[in-house]
């Protein structure tokens, strides 16, 4: 009981009035750390050594001048998130410095802002005027102008004039009026910008900056902070340019909710749009594994739940729902924030409240209407302490994704025994290192990580999907044809038939459960159709060490030639080729102790290319990668290629022991038997299965073929069916 009295009492320490953030008058007496829950004490004391750290630096205000990673650049964002903190500080403790300390950073600030042009590293973005981007200065306004609401009832009315008018206004003036361009996009960049201008319209009580911000420049909603929650985001939650772009637009998002609510409660924003807002939070955990965004479109592969823009998202979203999973994905992150709903989260964490987040197989619409393709995400195997099964797949059937979108329709990739398997590149960028072009995008994000063979999808004629042309690849999306999570065999199917003139791409992914097989195990079948001849490319980028390959190869161990000569192959390196008659083979690797066997069967011969990214590259700014390419020259124009990856055994270099390092399968074969895919596999036991796909979704369809003498039949889309004999 005592314990329950003392979270109490820190609770009732941090007060917050109708406005963006706690005024003065509402100020609280200093709280004794042994009162506070754990989780936010830390952070309490995490914020004050910060802020204490950068007051003894001084004030440190400099003319803009670097890009991004650049002392000027990364001084003003540590500016601000002191600013950010050192108000919050206050708000909670009472300690007048803290105050102080903000009041004398903004008016440095207010001296200086009016002063400011275009910045000197302006690049092809919108620029900014304390930053190289636009976008930069908006993030800067989200968080000062939460500072600044923590401490302006206690200022003066010359410095709060001086602040208001000389650092707020104008730069809401900057982000709506000067790059109006911006702030009217539906896009991440114009989410940060309304976020600012709206939170400091509330803080100021202007309402005309809280309308532009919610409804646009115009006021006529057709562009502006709610449009943009209708437009970005697909009826499940799933935002258009991927999750590591909708981790870092969920902050504005959900900020300027928080204050919309509490301003504006009558507009109930959390339940605008059957409560999308709460919708994409959830999502955005989802798209992780242990605890790592999936890194397609332009990603950063090292973004994780640890996130600044997470913290106050599930302390505000668990704030709205009280969902006992939330409180294990912040116990996850050990970290909260410093607000009425971050004392909530770490109140309830102490109290022993969480519950695991219900990491699942689903499906996700993309699109305003969830029209435009899908990404599936199919879960397996036996579960981690946080309750996450150890095997993730991911189909991505979605549309473009805006400019941050690659050109790799109906792609994939897999995660596996704690590690990602199949991989997929994301963007070629080293965020905020001034060494590697600024921190920018480097070229090699056009040249490799957007091209289509840079990724597990099928490529025609060496060209890109839609010949990398973002417009027209934003005007056709894939169609989702079928997803089933039913335990056992889960399905992902898709196409399109505008990625390449007269060619129509199908893929159906499948993870069944094989006896005598070690989970998991993945079915790909992948076709290509045309009435024209064509070259057919299915690369699989993996991670991991070639252990051995059953098919003849001539190595180049003198030189190492390169692929192609553009569209994203004149970056692959070929170590090796081979030329298989039949169409079959398969390669296996090792990671982390455990083997995988890719075995691959074509319909007709295949040209095998084992090779490497590196290429073309003299500023050394790729990964070097390893990949298997299948390719399939087609006079007819139809091509059908059916893999199976298998995962087995184990490697123990501490207690030097191996286990099934060789696959279990004996022989896969394939065919096209009136409509649908009939996949064999005989296993080394001798036991023999079709894994049988009609491609029809109806669950009580029959279906029955005849192959080889002997009858296959299933019922439903797909089935794995036990056969009998030694077949031919």
């Amino acid at each position: 009981m005592k314990r329950l009295v003392l979270l109490a009492a820190a609770a009732a320490l941090c007060t917050f009035p109708h406005s963006v953030a706690a005024a003065a008058s509402n100020q609280a007496q200093a709280a004794p750390t042994e009162l506070l829950p754990p989780l936010y004490a830390a952070e309490l004391l995490r914020a004050k050594a910060f802020v204490d750290g950068m007051m003894e630096e001084g004030l440190v205000v400099p003319q803009p001048k670097d890009p991004g990673g650049g002392y000027t650049h990364e001084q003003h964002k540590r500016n601000y998130k002191a600013i950010y903190l050192g108000g919050q500080i206050y708000r909670i403790t009472g300690d007048e410095k803290y105050r102080d300390y903000v009041r004398d950073m903004l008016l440095e600030y207010a001296a200086m802002y009016p002063t400011l042009g275009d910045h000197p590293a302006k690049a092809n973005q919108n620029v900014g005027r304390l930053f190289w981007q636009v976008l930069n200065d908006a993030m800067w306004l989200v968080h000062a102008v939460q500072g600044y609401g923590d401490i302006r009832d206690g200022l003066s009315q010359a410095d709060r004039d001086a602040i208001d008018n000389n650092v707020f206004r104008p730069a809401v003036k900057f982000l709506s009026v000067d790059s109006g361009r911006t702030f009217n996009r539906i896009h991440n960049h114009a989410t940060w910008a309304t976020a600012g201008v709206g939170m400091t319209g509330y803080l100021l009580g202007d309402q005309d900056m809280v309308d532009i911000a919610l409804l646009g420049s115009d006021k006529s909603g057709e562009t502006g902070f709610l449009r943009q929650t209708e437009l970005l985001f697909s009826p499940d939650g799933y935002y258009t340019e991927g999750p590591y772009y909708q981790r870092f637009a969920l902050l504005p998002f959900l900020v300027f909710a928080d204050a919309i609510e509490r301003n504006e409660p009558e507009r109930k924003i959390f339940e605008h749009r059957d409560g999308i807002l709460l919708k994409a939070l959830r999502t955005t955990v989802q798209l992780s594994y242990r605890g790592y965004f999936f890194p397609f479109n332009d990603a950063i592969r090292d973004k994780s739940l640890k996130t600044a823009e997470l913290y106050d998202g599930i302390a505000i979203a668990y704030a709205q729902t009280g969902d006992p999973s939330l409180l294990s994905v912040a116990e996850f992150q050990d970290r909260t924030v410093l607000s009425k709903n971050g004392m909530m989260v770490a109140s309830d964490l102490a109290a022993g409240k969480a519950k695991p987040f219900p990491f699942k197989s689903l499906l996700l619409s993309d699109g305003p209407e969830g029209m435009q393709g899908a990404v599936a995400v199919l879960r397996d195997g036996p579960t981690n302490d946080e309750g996450e099964p150890s095997t993730a797949l991911i189909a991505k059937n979605t549309s473009q994704g805006m400019g941050h979108g690659h050109f790799d329709k109906l792609a994939w990739q897999m995660y596996d025994n704690g590690n990602e398997i199949v991989r997929d590149y994301g963007a070629a960028r080293f965020l905020n290192i001034v060494a590697k072009e600024g921190g920018r995008y480097l070229p090699e994000n056009e040249t490799w990580a957007k091209s289509s063979i840079a990724h597990n999808t099928l490529v025609v004629d060496e060209k890109s999907h839609f010949d990398g042309d973002v417009k027209l690849a934003s005007a056709k999306a894939p169609s989702q044809l079928y997803f089933s999570d039913a335990e056992g065999l889960q399905v992902s199917s898709g196409r399109i038939t505008e990625a390449y003139p007269g060619v129509l791409m199908q893929r159906t992914l499948i993870v069944p459960d094989i006896p005598g097989l070690e989970a998991p195990v993945v079915l790909d079948l992948v076709r290509g159709r045309s009435r024209d001849a064509h070259q057919y490319d299915l690369p699989l980028h993996y991670s991991g060490h070639i252990m051995e390959f059953d098919f003849p190869v001539e190595s180049n161990v003198a030189e190492r030639p390169v692929l192609g000569e553009a569209n994203g192959y004149q970056h692959i390196w070929v170590d090796a080729e081979a030329e298989l008659d039949d169409g079959k083979g398969a390669l296996t690797w090792i990671l982390d102790g455990r083997f995988y066997t890719y075995r691959f069967v074509g319909n007709g011969p295949l040209n095998v290319v084992l090779g490497e990214t590196g290429a073309n590259d003299p500023s050394f700014n790729l990964r070097r990668e390893p990949l298997i390419m299948l390719r399939a020259e087609r006079e007819n124009g139809q091509a059908s290629f059916a893999s199976l990856l298998e995962a087995h055994g184990k490697y123990d270099g501490a207690a030097e022991q191996t286990v099934a390092s060789r696959s279990r399968i004996a022989d896969l074969d394939h065919a096209w038997v009136e409509g649908f895919d009939i996949v064999r596999l005989t296993l080394k036991s001798g036991q023999r299965f079709a894994i049988a796909v009609s491609h029809q979704s109806d669950p009580e369809m029959a279906h029955s073929v005849t192959l080889d003498g002997e009858t296959i039949a299933w019922a439903g889309f797909a089935a794995v069916v036990a056969l009998t004999g030694e077949g031919n």
